[in-house]
């Protein structure tokens, strides 16, 4: 029963660094950048949109379409770099608990 103790210890430890972790996510800031860097889409780690910057060349466009590509191609780049970032950061606090593909923490 001993064992059991400690393994909800462990638990609650983890589940508090797991709640530290997502606070400071949401601090992060993450840019993606599209047509060399004519659009640029910032995000905090948590995926969420901070800022979105169009250059202002592509307002005399005529081509509305390049530039709403430009800008989910933008925010595509950072949503994975906000991924990338996010996963670095649960390894550290699941301190390299291999969990099965597609289970994400927390649950």
């Amino acid at each position: 029963m001993k064992n059991l103790g400690n393994l909800m210890k462990q638990a609650q430890e983890m589940q508090t660094k797991m709640q530290e972790m997502q606070d400071k996510l949401a601090e992060v800031e993450i840019s993606g950048r599209a047509g060399g860097g004519m659009v640029t889409v910032t995000m905090n780690g948590k995926s969420e949109v901070r800022n979105v910057k169009i250059d202002p060349s592509l307002y005399n466009s005529e081509d509305a379409e390049v530039v709403e590509d430009l800008i989910v191609a933008a925010f595509n780049d950072a949503r994975a770099k906000a991924e990338t970032h996010m996963q670095e950061k649960m390894a550290g606090v699941t301190g390299g608990l291999n969990l099965p593909p597609g289970m994400k923490l927390p649950f």
